[in-house]
């Protein structure tokens, strides 16, 4: 199972965690993983590369785990498009876990 983890701080998100394999199918043909993993990259490559934030990310490939969190100090523009981009993955990733409620699990602590 997937799961998704955000860390919120009153209504912001300030990271988020993702760990596991969704078990649907077999490595590398896993459309669940694959879909999760490409919204993570989108958000990563976002954050870091477009805007230029160096977020702090840390991967564990051997527990299938990567997470993200977001510098403080952003300032009012890059902390409004991080929200953005943070909410926009977490409802798309609840989405998911309606459709595929045995393979993926997304929580907001």
């Amino acid at each position: 199972m997937i799961t998704a983890t955000f860390h919120c701080e009153g209504k912001d998100i300030v990271s988020f965690q993702v760990e596991g394999h969704s078990g649907l199918g077999d490595a590398g043909e896993d459309i669940l993983c694959a879909a999760v993993t490409s919204a993570v990259r989108l958000v990563e490559c976002a954050v870091n590369d477009v805007l230029g934030l160096e977020a702090s990310v840390k991967t564990r490939p051997e527990k299938a785990l990567l997470s993200l969190k977001l510098p403080g100090g952003l300032g009012q523009t890059n902390e409004s498009t991080c929200q953005t981009l943070l909410t926009g993955m977490m409802v798309y990733f609840t989405q998911l876990q309606e459709e595929y409620p045995d393979n993926i699990i997304v929580m907001e602590v």
